[in-house]
């Protein structure tokens, strides 16, 4: 059996381990969105109109996230399946391999139309891949966690997004800074062929990392489902449509002020795109502290308010946040940028433990991953692109902000309908389980 004190140490490991790799893996994510808005519209969809370069540019960013809900599921399959750790080293392989792939790319100019066709690939194997990530890096820690801390512990993996954010701002600003204006010719693939080490780092830290208690207890009882997918799919879908739809103010702001803030602020505004990168990199810096802590204040006040609390903030933000962008002074742009995201982080900081409580642990990583992903299909990936239209057909960077608006209304809907699983409240109550010898098999 394991000891309280060998319990705490995979705890903390699981933790560790955990954001550790999805920090790795949407460095990988992020890194596409910012180079997009940059450079890919030139390089790899020449056309007459800059207008519509700029929409397959982005429209090739929404087809990751079109491609998140498959990795979802068959990840979510193989998770319930057989466990949280082996699943998630397939994800950071699958990954690590597409980014690679993206910074050895011919472009257009090279072979013609067929240089879109395989960054469009590339990115679909990118979507299946995070669309695994998420579901597996959550459980792993959430479920070494039985002392109502849940939320704290949730939102661990979560610092990912803000540290990968960090990290590929990073890595783009210092190799523009380098490579100058040689950037927009071979510049850009400096950042993709470095993921070689992020796989290389992350497979190390998730090969050490023991498979969940939960798992294993699921083995020992013979409560592990054969088709985890269908089974969720049957029993959950009001869950499953409710945790999608109350991610729409968290995703659609968060892809507006971290990429499509990099094409609007600089087409339009006629600001610096070391000023613009620079501005996310900080709110990044920022999530690295507001994210844990509103997870850790969901445990002591609730998920749902919270969430509530943080998706009304966003509906309050939104026209002040356009018009402050369009003042064009640099300091005030800037500040702009790097505050944005404490709305965003209000509700992702307990969004793990609040999605994953939703579902019985049988079919958990299916359906948190499920409820999450689908999200990316009509809220994250389609948000530069509705953005770009927007402020094409109405000139006004206003249209954008009721655009926010209606998502943080829609958010506060799903927020309130939905319902945690009764299994979560026990656990989360209940006493910590101790890992029987039979649960083995799981490993």
């Amino acid at each position: 059996m394991a000891t309280s004190d060998g319990t705490r140490g995979q705890l903390r490991r699981a933790m560790v381990a955990s954001t550790i790799g999805t920090s790795l893996e949407w460095y990988d994510f992020f890194l596409y969105g910012t180079v997009a808005a940059l450079v890919f519209p030139s390089l790899f969809f020449p056309s007459a109109s800059h207008y519509a370069s700029v929409l397959a540019a982005f429209a090739t960013f929404a087809v990751g996230f079109v491609a998140r809900p498959v990795g979802a599921a068959i990840f979510g399959h193989y998770g319930d399946r057989i466990g949280r750790r082996n699943t998630l080293i397939a994800t950071l392989l699958l990954m690590g391999f597409a980014s690679i792939a993206i910074g050895l790319l011919p472009t257009a100019a090279m072979i013609g139309a067929w240089a879109g066709v395989l960054l469009v690939t590339l990115r679909v194997i990118q979507g299946i891949g995070v669309g695994g990530e998420w579901g597996g890096s959550v459980l792993l820690a959430m479920e070494w966690s039985r002392s109502g801390k849940r939320g704290f512990v949730g939102s661990w993996p979560q610092l990912g997004v803000p540290i990968g954010l960090l990290l590929s701002s990073g890595v783009v600003a210092l190799t523009m800074r380098l490579t100058g204006d040689a950037f927009d010719t071979w510049g850009w693939r400096i950042p993709f062929l470095l993921s070689f080490l992020v796989v290389l780092i992350g497979l190390v830290i998730r090969l050490r990392v023991e498979e969940s208690p939960e798992f294993r207890r699921m083995v020992a009882r013979g409560e592990v489902r054969q088709a985890p997918v269908r089974d969720v799919l049957r029993r959950h879908p009001r869950e499953i449509a409710l945790t999608a739809m109350m991610r729409l103010a968290e995703q659609t702001p968060f892809y507006l002020f971290t990429a499509f803030v990099l094409s609007y602020g600089t087409e339009q505004l006629g600001m610096s795109r070391n000023l613009l990168v620079a501005g996310t990199l900080v709110a990044a810096a920022i999530a690295l502290f507001t994210v844990p802590f509103f997870g850790w204040l969901s445990d002591q006040v609730g998920r749902k308010p919270l969430y509530v609390t943080g998706a009304a903030l966003t509906f309050l933000i939104a026209i002040p946040y356009m018009w402050l962008l369009g003042t064009r002074a640099p300091a005030i742009v800037f500040l702009t940028i790097a505050l944005s995201l404490i709305a965003h982080d209000m509700m992702y900081g307990p969004q793990a433990a609040l999605i994953s409580e939703a579902f019985e642990p049988s079919l958990r990583y299916s359906g948190s991953s499920l409820g999450y992903q689908f999200a990316s299909v009509f809220a994250g990936g389609p948000a530069p692109l509705i953005a770009a239209w927007l402020l094409h057909t109405f000139d006004s960077g206003y249209a954008i902000s009721a655009y926010i608006m209606v998502s943080a209304v829609l958010t506060i809907v799903a927020t309130l309908l939905l319902r945690e699983h009764p299994v979560a409240d026990r656990e989360r109550l209940g006493p910590p389980v101790r890992v029987e010898a039979g649960a083995a098999l799981a490993r």
